[in-house]
Order: C-alpha cells, then sequence, then structure tokens
C-alpha cells in the first residue's frame, strides 16, 4: 500500500510542480507593451511627447534604429519646444482617444517687411533668391552637446534608452540635425504580469514529492522485514574466508552478524538529497510576483515639502546638469588657455571672466614666464541657486569647493538664448570665513532680482559705483556704513597695494612724476539672484584705476621692469604718462531695505585688465 501512496504523491507532485512552471513560463503572457512611432516625411528631428511616454504606467524603453549615430536627449517639454522653434520637426502626441499620433510641425513664420507697391520683376527675383537660397542651405543644428539637455544618449545604428520621465518632460530623437532623424523608433512598458499562485504550487509540489520518496523508501524497508525464513544452507567446509574487515587477532574469522547500518543510511540519504536540492532550487527560482501578497498595504509617510508660489516657474537646471555644464567650461577652457586662444574660450566665457583671460593671453605671449590664469574649478559642486524662469537670457550661481587645496570659488552663468551654451561671467574666490545667506532649494530656483530694484539696501546697479566710492573715501564715503567692512579683507589688500606701489614709484620719480589710484563702476551690468529672506547675492564689476604721468615737460615715465605694463602698451616710455586698469569681480550679499544686517563681502578676484598709453 505504501507503493500505491507514493505513486499518488508522484503524481500529485508532478501536476503542482508543471502547473506551477506552466504559469511562470507558456500561461505568463508578454512582460512588455511595445507602441511603434512613425512619421513618412523626412525630418531632423522627432521630438516624443511626455503623455506618450507615460501612456502606460512604470519605466519607458527608447529604441531607435537607423544607419550611423543616433542621439536621444530629454529635457522640458517647453525647453524642447523652444529649441525647435525654427525648425521642422516631428511630433508624437496622444490624441482625445489616446492613440498616438505624429503630425510635422513647421518653424514659426519671420515677419518681413513689405513693400506699398509690388514689384513683378523684384517678386521674380526674390523667388529666384529664396531657390538660390535654399540650395545653399546652411546644414542643421547638431543637438548634441547642448546644455538645454537634462541628459542625452548617443550610440550607432540601435539606440535603447532607459527613461522614467514625467509628463512634463520629452525626449528629442535625431542623428546630426542634417540627416533625417531615424523612422523606426519605440517606446515599451513593462507589463506588471503577477502569477501568485506558481510559487505555492512549485513549493507545495516540492514537498509531496518527498512526502512520496519517502513512502518509497518505508515500503522498500517494509518488504525486507517482512520476508519469510530461508532455507539452511549447506554444511561449511572445514577452511572458511578469512574476514579482512576485522583487525587483531581475531583477523580471519567470519562474522555472522548483520550488515552494519551506516552503509544503509548513506543510501537512504542519497536518496533523499537530490529531492531536497530539486526542491531548494525550485524555491529559489520564484520571484516575489510569484507569491500572493497576505500583508496590508504600506502606507506612505508624509513628508515635509516646500510649498512654491503659483507663479513660480522652474529652475533654469538641475544640478547633474550644472555639473555637466561647468566640466564642458573647464575643458574648453583649459584646451583655450593651452592655446592661448581667445576665440575658442569666449565659446565659454563673457564678461568680466573673458576680459581678463583676454589679458591674460596676450601677456603669455609676449612674456615667457607669465603664469596663466587658475583654471576652472569643477571639483566639489557644493551649492547650485538657478534662476527660476522658463525664457532667456538664464542665470545660475554656484559655489565649487576643493577640499585637498581649502579652497572655494563663487561664479555666475548665463546663457543668452535656447541655442547658445552658457557662458560663465563672474568668477571669484569665497573668503575663509564667509557664511552664505539662507538660499532657496536647487530644485525651487530664485528670482532674478532687477537691476533697479527698490527692495535692497541698494540697488544691484548701484552696488559698484557705492563700492569703489568706499574703497577710494573710506569712511568719508556716504556709503560706508552700509557696509560689513569689519570683515572685508579685500579693500585692506587693495590699499596695502597701492602703498607699496606708490612707495616705488617715489623711489625715482617723487619730483618728476605722480602716481594716482582710483576706483570706479566697471563695464559688465551685475548680476543678482535672490536669496530666501529678499535680500540679494549680487555680482559687481569694479575698475582699479592707476595713473603715472610726468609733472614737468622734461620728464618721462619709464616702466623699467614692468613687464605687464611694456607688453599691454607695446613702449617702454611716455612722455604723456600711462594709466593701468586692474578688473575686480565681487559678490556681495545685500539685505532687504529697513534691514538691520549690513552688506557683506561673499568673494573677490582681481587681475589687471589694461595699460595705455594717455593721449
Amino acid at each position: 500500500m505504501r507503493f500505491v501512496w507514493a505513486v499518488v504523491a508522484f503524481i500529485i507532485a508532478a501536476v503542482m510542480i508543471g502547473a506551477g512552471i506552466a504559469q511562470r513560463t507558456v500561461f505568463q503572457g508578454p512582460k512588455t507593451e511595445t507602441a511603434p512611432i512613425s512619421f513618412e516625411q523626412d525630418v531632423p528631428y522627432l521630438l516624443i511627447d511626455g503623455a506618450v511616454l507615460n501612456k502606460l504606467p512604470g519605466a519607458q524603453t527608447l529604441r531607435a534604429q537607423a544607419e550611423g549615430d543616433i542621439l536621444a536627449a530629454y529635457g522640458r517639454t517647453a525647453d524642447m519646444k523652444a529649441w525647435l522653434s525654427d525648425a521642422e520637426y516631428a511630433s508624437a502626441t496622444l490624441d482625445d482617444g489616446g492613440e498616438i499620433r505624429t503630425r510635422i510641425v513647421e518653424p514659426a513664420p519671420i515677419d518681413e517687411p513689405t513693400d506699398a507697391v509690388a514689384d513683378p520683376a523684384a517678386e521674380g527675383e526674390a523667388a529666384g533668391d529664396t531657390a538660390a537660397d535654399a540650395e545653399a542651405a546652411e546644414p542643421g543644428r547638431n543637438p548634441a552637446g547642448s546644455d538645454l539637455w537634462l541628459d542625452e544618449f548617443q550610440q550607432s545604428d540601435l539606440l535603447i534608452a532607459p527613461l522614467q520621465l514625467p509628463e512634463g518632460m520629452s525626449v528629442l530623437v535625431a542623428k546630426d540635425g542634417t540627416e533625417p532623424a531615424p523612422s523606426k523608433v519605440s517606446v515599451s512598458w513593462p507589463i506588471e504580469s503577477t502569477t501568485p499562485w506558481a510559487g505555492p504550487l512549485i513549493v507545495g509540489g516540492g514537498i509531496v514529492m518527498a512526502i512520496g520518496v519517502l513512502l518509497y523508501i518505508l515500503g522498500i524497508r517494509h518488504v525486507r522485514r517482512s520476508r519469510g525464513p530461508r532455507r539452511k544452507g549447506l554444511p561449511l567446509p572445514p577452511t572458511e574466508p578469512i574476514n579482512l574487515a576485522i583487525e587483531g587477532e581475531d583477523k580471519g574469522v567470519i562474522s555472522a552478524g548483520a550488515p552494519t547500518r551506516r552503509a544503509v543510511s548513506g543510501r537512504r540519504a542519497f536518496a533523499i538529497l537530490p529531492v531536497v536540492a530539486v526542491s531548494a532550487l525550485m524555491f529559489t527560482g520564484c520571484t516575489p510576483d510569484a507569491w500572493p501578497q497576505l500583508g496590508p498595504t504600506p502606507t506612505p509617510t508624509p513628508t515635509q515639502t516646500v510649498v512654491m508660489p503659483d507663479s513660480q516657474q522652474a529652475p533654469a537646471v538641475t544640478k547633474a546638469q550644472a555639473d555637466r555644464i561647468l566640466s564642458r567650461v573647464s575643458s574648453t577652457v583649459a584646451e583655450a588657455d593651452e592655446t592661448l586662444d581667445a576665440t575658442l574660450a569666449a565659446s565659454r566665457l563673457d564678461g568680466a571672466v573673458l576680459a581678463e583671460r583676454t589679458t591674460n593671453y596676450k601677456l603669455r605671449g609676449a612674456i615667457t614666464d607669465r603664469a596663466p590664469l587658475p583654471a576652472i574649478p569643477t571639483k566639489s559642486l557644493e551649492i547650485i541657486l538657478p534662476q527660476a524662469f522658463d525664457g532667456w537670457p538664464r542665470t545660475f550661481m554656484a559655489v565649487v569647493s576643493d577640499a585637498d587645496d581649502k579652497t572655494a570659488n563663487i561664479m555666475m552663468l548665463s546663457q543668452a538664448d535656447q541655442w547658445s551654451p552658457y557662458k560663465l561671467n563672474y568668477l571669484a574666490n569665497l573668503e575663509a570665513s564667509t557664511v552664505m545667506p539662507e538660499m532657496a532649494p536647487h530644485y525651487v530656483g530664485a528670482t532674478q532680482v532687477p537691476p533697479d530694484s527698490e527692495f535692497l539696501m541698494l540697488a544691484p546697479q548701484e552696488l559698484s559705483a557705492a563700492y569703489a566710492d568706499v574703497i577710494d573715501n573710506g569712511e568719508k564715503s556716504e556709503y560706508w556704513s552700509l557696509f560689513d567692512v569689519e570683515n572685508d579683507h579685500f579693500r585692506p589688500g587693495v590699499l596695502e597695494d597701492r602703498q607699496r606701489r606708490l612707495d616705488d614709484f617715489n623711489q625715482t620719480a617723487t619730483n618728476t612724476g605722480n602716481l594716482t589710484f582710483k576706483a570706479a563702476p566697471g563695464t559688465v551690468a551685475p548680476v543678482a539672484l535672490a536669496t530666501l529672506d529678499s535680500g540679494a547675492i549680487v555680482a559687481v564689476h569694479v575698475h582699479e584705476m592707476e595713473e603715472a604721468k610726468p609733472t614737468n615737460a622734461d620728464a618721462v615715465i619709464k616702466l623699467g621692469d614692468n613687464t605687464e605694463v611694456k607688453a599691454l602698451t607695446g613702449v617702454e616710455q611716455s612722455a604723456s604718462g600711462v594709466t593701468t586698469t586692474f578688473s575686480d569681480q565681487v559678490f556681495f550679499y545685500v539685505p532687504v531695505l529697513d534691514s538691520d544686517e549690513k552688506i557683506q563681502l561673499l568673494g573677490y578676484s582681481s587681475n589687471i585688465l589694461d595699460a595705455k598709453v594717455i593721449k
């Protein structure tokens, strides 16, 4: 009977295990759903709207196939459409029925003035010019490497990009902006296909199989024990075989006892072991979706959120985007520093930073041992404060620190329009004891304060002139009480340097020349971003001018060992005098109007900008 029950257990186990495996294989169904995106007309770009990407829940996988390099970039939908505003492209969206529809979007028309009287001959010439222009059209804009994208992927022949984008994001698919965009494009989503009884069936089948094996072993044991008496054997011969298993003096005597149980139990263990191993393997092959979820549904824990105003616009960049932009700026400027290429530097620098770099290239070309300016820092992005603005130009502030050198830098970068790269226009060293004001999180951003704001202690456009007056006049300046002069380490350094230059000049030209100093507002417009306490971080440009003039008609200003001024002016001496200009980039925290705080210096840098002969 035990054999019958063992066979029944084997059959039940086979059915259970087979049913469990079938649920995980032939009966499971597809694991993904794919939606193709097609368009008939050849256009250089394909824009996939966020609604298409979120047609089904879950992560998205984008696939595009074409010969050559394929690029896919994603960003905010508004930014994508702004970048494509002057180009023809295919747009994939969802219709009212939830189906994917693709249409061709034409570039926005450019308004041109029309003449009051139409001239047929002129119209014919214009038509000919239009045809000629079309033939000589410039290549399309390559989307690769744009600072507007949050991220991009580039592969050859077949592009597979895993995504997880919300509805406010879109994906741009293209090649190089000139060749037609890939026509074989699809988006796929995972399908949640659970088999909650596959695990119990497989494991239960393994247990039943183990029971069947046990019943089978018990049946064999019962049969062996229930055998009847055997016939007696023939008389043994006088000489008996030697039992080699016995040691010592009894060696050679045959033992008539029952066989040891060690071998029997070993055989049983050997029979059970495969069943246990198979069950364990089947158990480990079952993923969590192969089991029923009997526990309660977890309740999400509420977390503190930042309340944003209804009129708040999106931040200009994300932290990862800002980090990538800084790396691109640094690598481009490093190449320009090596080749002394001011044109290349201008592709990533602007304002005071570019002006100082250009002067340094000129000096390095004329002076052999002239040191380059420090490289653009990118090591550790500590603070990022982007402007919350959907239009252009856009700005963000960054603070980068270097733990090895124990230095920190503060900078402002701006993007002129949606097609331009971000350019670094302000760069300064942070004071060692600087405490930054409280700022909005990078995912919220800050508003840009207008230059003529009346809500700050000093308007940004007045700050440069006010600080220049404080440098020149000290306590006699009308702005002296507005600045935190006790924690200002830049102004004392300027005054000390002025005194040193004056002492050196007076050693040889006390009675024949005159050296004067003056600070004035620089030529670069200020940039200001608001802080949480309604104050602002303001970057301004200040010029420090040093003028050396002879005091009598017979005297001349000899430049001597002043290699910088000689290289910039191209003369050894001047009878009319020489003016040297230094460029100061200064960052301030300006409190709100009627605040008890004072304007605090955050960081500064100073480099020679120009030298000219007085005419």
